[in-house]
């Protein structure tokens, strides 16, 4: 069986806004073009652009710790570098992130929205031209299964919003939960060739509503409950470069089969 892209999102804020995208570029070494390029410190991560290593996410302003950053809308501007951010009872922000001087400025705005809930200094720190602030340090692009997450919903009874998982790559047409066993295993997403990493482990992110901002929803509790895993989704690896559309052929890798005597 093979699937269909549905959906292709970035964040090119950590923590903050997916935004869609009809179509991305992806090759091997390199990043999800302007996907998560940027994230805000809650405190002092220890993260050096002159030599970038990874940081655990619990170091940024992520939905695991601050369900409120949900609430902060926010629009990035690739040419310009400006990003636009919105929130309910405060004024709007607009700001050049590739300027120190605007990365300050929205880490003073995102902390008078805070408050008490960042243990803070807030500081916008920017990745380097390959480097991007993945919550694992080899998960080059994510891939969500809609058809897993309609079996949870099903399960949990209630509608989750994919959105919550947060994912690259949004896939209609797989079986449910057929991905969590495909590690290793190639996929052709459109003209592009990946490699399966790893099933990506879920924490408390996801028990926070997009639309509301609040958390609604112990999924890594129920996955666990259903299945003794936490798993939703794929980390994967590009091994071709190629370009992936929205309704672009994602083709389901075929078991390997052991070799004749």
């Amino acid at each position: 069986m093979t699937g269909l892209v549905a959906g292709i999102f970035r964040h090119p804020v950590k923590g903050f806004t997916p935004e869609p995208l009809t179509a991305v570029e992806l090759a091997p070494g390199r990043g999800f073009p302007a996907d998560r390029i940027y994230a805000v410190e809650n405190g002092p991560s220890g993260f050096d652009p002159a030599a970038p290593a990874f940081v655990a996410k619990q170091k940024f302003t992520v939905l695991a710790a601050l369900p409120k950053v949900a609430a902060v809308k926010t629009r990035y501007h690739d040419a310009s570098g400006d990003l636009e951010a919105s929130a309910p009872g405060t004024r709007n922000f607009f700001g050049k992130l590739t300027d120190e001087a605007g990365r300050a400025a929205f880490a003073a705005w995102l902390a008078d929205i805070l408050g008490e809930e960042a243990t803070g200094p807030l500081k916008v720190v920017a990745s380097t031209e390959r480097w991007r602030f993945t919550d694992h340090p080899l998960g080059q692009v994510s891939i969500i299964n809609l058809a897993s997450v309609a079996d949870l919903s099903v399960r949990m009874g209630v509608e989750l919003d994919p959105l919550r998982f947060r994912g690259n790559l949004y896939v209609e047409g797989w079986p449910a939960w057929a991905e969590h066993d495909w590690t290793g295993r190639r996929l052709m997403l459109g003209w592009a060739e990946a490699e399966v990493f790893k099933p990506i482990v879920r924490c408390a992110a996801t028990e926070v509503n997009p639309a509301t901002a609040e958390r609604d929803a112990d999924i890594p509790k129920a996955l666990f409950d259903a299945f003794g895993h936490m798993n939703c989704g794929i980390y994967v690896r590009m091994t071709q470069t190629g370009r992936i559309s929205l309704g672009d052929a994602c083709t389901v890798p075929q078991a390997e089969t052991a070799a004749a005597p």
